[in-house]
């Protein structure tokens, strides 16, 4: 594919350049993919070359698939996005109001205005937070001895709301409620529920929660930014016997694997034979669902693991049911009404609906939002509308 050799040379020389320890980066239009690279080491200094079938963690990029779900129960009348998710999880009736500390430290909670529908959970416009980005969470969490919700423990989503439902947007641990809701009304756990309802009919066999030897023999080690800009690998691996399957962030996946899932909604719910969500579902996922209320600037709480967080600054953005949203065109890259996210491990994805176009590109380093992967990310994505314009 020789048109694509300028996204080659940008993977590649960000490779060499330390910018990444390695790279794998893929994209599709409607008519199929039309370019994969992989660049660099799966693990710094000496270890085996990236691949197209490298697994990563792919982290808060596994929103989106539980939101498909959550959507696919919807469309069969086990869920609604409006009614008191309580009916469903009846733990979240007494959810709390965080409004702060006492003299001696002790938290402030009072209950919530309203009911959190699944709505709120699907738009992040609940009340929850994650710590990474909320010193009062950290405040809370230590006071409390709650643990990250990376541990996979049920313990660490007893969390208090840091607002009254649908007041604002603020990006927490929403999803890994959504991914309870899946298992209570299907009656199967969540990486049973994926199996048989989106990876398995979307032809996806490298995902999933749990590393088996194969998976693990391609697996991609993480790395931290150190303060000199160099990566240096760091031992990382989910709970791989968690409490709950963390529906908000723990999935591993290939590229290729994503690649399948993002071209299931450029066609409108169906891929490799299978309907998996119906057309109008997918065109409302892709619509505006907050309203007024607009995806802020993520400030970190804690810089080794993010860094200031947010994608296009002083553009509006919107979040839809599963995905975030860019209001106005990116010159030279994806159209208005894009959707997209991303993963702590600085994964990356759009789909763009307008322009029929989806792309992904995975590393496996922290803290998230690193600059030098973002402006790759950029160069990517620019690289991939140059050659099919």
């Amino acid at each position: 594919m020789r048109e694509f050799s300028q996204a080659d040379q940008v993977l590649r020389e960000a490779a060499e350049a330390g910018a990444v320890p390695g790279v794998v980066a893929m994209a599709a239009t409607r008519d199929g993919p039309v370019y994969q690279g992989a660049f660099g080491k799966r693990v710094l200094p000496s270890g085996a070359a990236m691949t197209v079938d490298t697994l990563f963690w792919i982290a808060s990029m596994t929103k989106a698939i539980t939101s498909t779900a959550a959507m696919q129960l919807v469309e069969r009348g086990k869920l609604a996005l409006d009614r008191p998710i309580r009916d469903v999880l009846p733990q979240l009736a007494a959810a709390k109001v965080l409004e702060g500390f006492d003299s001696a430290g002790e938290p402030k909670l009072r209950p919530a205005g309203r009911d959190i529908t699944l709505r709120h959970l699907l738009t992040h416009t609940a009340g929850f937070a994650y710590d990474i980005w909320s010193p009062d969470l950290i405040r809370y969490q230590e006071k409390k001895g709650i643990p990250g919700v990376i541990s996979c423990q049920n313990v660490a989503l007893t969390t208090p709301l840091l607002f009254d439902p649908g007041e604002r947007w603020n990006y927490g641990i929403n999803i890994d409620w959504v991914g309870k809701a899946v298992e209570k009304v299907s009656g199967q756990k969540l990486d049973a529920y994926f199996r048989d309802n989106i990876f398995g009919p979307l032809g996806m066999r490298d995902t999933g929660f749990k590393l088996d030897a194969g998976r693990r023999a391609r697996l991609s080690g993480m790395h931290a930014r150190q303060p000199d800009g160099s990566l240096q690998e760091i031992p990382f691996e989910l709970p791989q016997e968690p409490e709950f399957h963390m529906g908000g962030g723990g999935l591993y996946g290939t590229a290729g694997d994503y690649l399948k899932f993002e071209q299931a909604f450029l066609h409108e719910g169906r891929f490799n034979g299978a309907q998996v969500l119906k057309s109008e579902t997918v065109r409302s996922m892709a619509q505006n669902h907050i309203g007024d209320l607009h995806v802020r600037l993520l400030e970190t709480a804690m810089p080794p693991y993010s860094n200031d967080a947010e994608f296009f600054p002083g553009m509006v953005k919107k979040w839809g049911l599963g995905f975030m949203i860019n209001t106005e065109r990116v010159p030279g890259r994806r159209g208005a009404g894009s959707l997209a996210w991303a993963g702590l491990g600085n994964t990356y994805f759009w789909i763009d609906p307008d322009e029929g176009v989806a792309g992904v590109i995975l590393a496996q380093l922290i803290p998230f939002a690193d600059p030098k992967v973002l402006a790759l990310f950029e160069q990517f994505e620019t690289a991939v509308y140059a050659a099919l314009h």
